[in-house]
């Protein structure tokens, strides 16, 4: 979906923002009739990272608040960390549920295990449709092509993929938004200055995740301005 020129800049702002709603803007629709939405949520949990996990744990708590209105969603949280430790929760109903669990995991040194994050995302679109996967990483250390290889029988399954990265270590960079190209998903670069709208960015996509264009129509009325013209570009669609 995103070329090189639908690629958002280093820091979030105006531009960042107008780059990601014409990326979300081209997301096929992820969710029709009455079924709950599923969203795997992934995140990086090595060493790294620790210093800004608990803001983190935050901002990725409170993206779910508003979609606990909905009855909508369930998310599943994954994160990997230490020698080859890689850990998926039970797909869950609120935002505390996940909150606590995220606040129970502490960092670990330890390589990047995107590969096995892709891998949980097929497997669980297998046996049941996931409607979007999100990811907030640092750094890549794998094999690029096999993630891309990966990316691609994701994409096959239609499940977008959002990337959120901390930083802007270059190969984690390519990576990150080369998957987003091939599962028509989007990538979008934040650091300690971007917390606010990187929340309002996150909170869009779990309400489209939750309940397609008119969940987010409903949300907007009461939300951000990011999220307001978010929601109007996706009427123009």
């Amino acid at each position: 979906m995103a070329g090189a020129d639908k690629d958002l800049p280093q820091k979030s702002g105006k531009a960042a923002i107008d780059a990601f709603v014409e990326q979300v803007r081209s997301t096929p629709v992820i969710k029709s009739g009455q079924q709950r939405g599923r969203l795997m949520f992934a995140m990086d949990a090595t060493a790294s990272r620790e210093p800004s996990w608990d803001r983190a744990c935050k901002i990725q708590g409170e993206m779910f608040t508003e979609t606990a209105a909905l009855g909508g969603l369930d998310i599943q949280l994954c994160y990997y960390r230490g020698f080859g430790e890689f850990e998926a929760s039970p797909w869950l109903s609120s935002s505390d549920a996940l909150l606590r669990r995220m606040t129970s995991v502490s960092c670990r040194g330890g390589y990047t295990q995107i590969e096995k994050v892709l891998q949980q995302a097929i497997e669980q679109t297998r046996q049941k449709k996931v409607q979007a996967l999100v990811f907030v990483g640092d750094c890549m250390e794998e094999d690029v092509d096999r993630l891309c290889q990966l990316a691609g029988e994701l994409a096959m399954l239609g499940v977008p993929a959002f990337l959120f990265h901390e930083g802007a270590e270059p190969a984690a960079q390519r990576a990150f938004k080369e998957i987003a190209r091939l599962t028509r998903g989007a990538y979008c670069c934040f650091d300690a200055t971007s917390a606010g709208q990187l929340r309002d960015l996150l909170s869009a996509v779990a309400v489209y995740a939750a309940g397609g264009q008119k969940a987010l129509q409903d949300f907007s009325q009461d939300c951000s301005e990011v999220v307001r013209k978010l929601t109007r570009q996706l009427d123009q669609a």
